[in-house]
């Protein structure tokens, strides 16, 4: 049975987290001649993550989790909100390379399929195939069965039929972003273009049937393309996301001049356009962008869309911009029961991916009866 059929979903980014999921960074090719400061950076995010929520960060080996926790006690973190677990991987970009976390609403009692108890939070575990770009993810694509085997949760590995064969599904949680109703934002460039192509031949009815059988999405609202810069060929989180059940921020360009404006005001008429699951119209609300953030002649994906919620805190990626102000204002209106604080993201865009991407969240297990919204 598939996950929806046994009454799962998956749950908005801002319903009560068990524990956010990061992985230690070390592969410095990511940070070309900057990665001195990464640790650092991490360390600060779980500082500010760790007042307020459980941190669970996968390391590579011991010596670099008794580093780790060093740095995190040197910046202030509440370490007995930390725990780590060893886990090889490739890079650290777990919103893409770890699991999707799903839970079952109301009665929490235990399904029952194949003989196999399943409780109320449950995990999806994608292929992972490093955006269809890179070589190095044959340690990232184990890392969702780890965690699973960890948390003593239920994993799933969908499949899809392919030209008559059946094959495991290439997804990122980077592509994707719901409102924990029914409806799910992703984009046309990510899934379906034949660049980085995740799963040629599915097309666009066969990755809706995925999102609704492992994910309990009956809605999909599909934008154009992505930022400039960003390498993963379309991903939403740097785009557009829901902040309720109702609203949706995206980033917008207003320079006619920036390879960004055209798609960004497609990306906006489209969402103005839209309807949730309910056949309503959305909430839009247009967030800016940060000027160009260059680095040896690349443009790297800085945007203000990379944000991600946590048990109550909004932590915003900032770039020494004029506009990281304008930004965080807007957001701090639309989530006033959090805090939301902005994270010096400079250094870490050199990855080409900031606080969403390298972030995973753990949801705790629902008390009964549907969302809040």
């Amino acid at each position: 049975m598939t996950p929806a059929q046994l009454g799962f979903r998956m749950p908005a980014e801002w319903e009560p987290h068990d524990a956010t999921w990061i992985a230690w960074p070390h592969h410095r090719e990511d940070w070309p001649g900057k990665f001195a400061p990464i640790p650092w950076v991490y360390a600060e995010i779980v500082r500010i993550l760790s007042a307020h929520e459980n941190v669970a960060i996968v390391v590579g080996d011991r010596d670099t989790r008794r580093r780790a926790a060093s740095i995190l006690d040197q910046a202030g973190a509440n370490l007995t909100r930390v725990q780590f677990l060893r886990a090889d991987t490739d890079r650290v970009w777990l919103r893409d390379s770890g699991p999707t976390f799903v839970v079952r609403d109301g009665d929490v009692k235990e399904a029952e399929t194949d003989g196999e108890s399943i409780g109320p939070v449950a995990l999806v575990d994608w292929k992972f195939n490093a955006w269809a770009k890179y070589d190095n993810y044959l340690k990232d694509k184990h890392l969702p069965r780890r965690i699973a085997k960890k948390l003593g949760l239920t994993c799933w590995a969908p499949r899809a039929e392919i030209n008559t064969v059946p094959r495991r599904v290439v997804l990122e949680g980077g592509a994707i972003d719901v409102n924990g109703k029914g409806t799910l934002l992703t984009t046309e460039e990510c899934l379906l273009s034949d660049v980085q192509a995740r799963n040629p031949g599915l097309g666009r009815e066969g990755i809706e049937r995925v999102f609704a059988d492992n994910l309990g999405v009956t809605n999909v609202i599909w934008l154009g393309r992505g930022i400039n810069g960003d390498d993963t060929h379309g991903h939403v989180d740097d785009l557009a996301r829901f902040v309720d059940a109702k609203t949706v921020v995206t980033v917008v360009e207003p320079d006619a001049a920036d390879p960004n404006h055209e798609p960004l005001e497609d990306n906006l008429r489209r969402l103005k356009e839209a309807r949730d699951q309910d056949g309503q119209p959305l909430r839009v609300v247009a967030l800016p962008m940060p000027a160009p953030v260059i680095f040896e002649g690349e443009r790297l994906p800085a945007s203000y869309a990379n944000f991600y919620i946590a048990n109550g805190v909004v932590i915003v990626p900032t770039f020494n911009d004029p506009a990281d102000r304008l930004a965080l204002n807007i957001l701090a209106e639309l989530f006033p029961d959090r805090e939301v604080v902005g994270v010096h993201c400079v250094d870490l865009v050199l990855g080409l991916g900031t606080l969403h991407c390298l972030s995973q969240q753990q949801p705790a297990a629902p008390s009964g009866g549907p969302p809040a919204s």
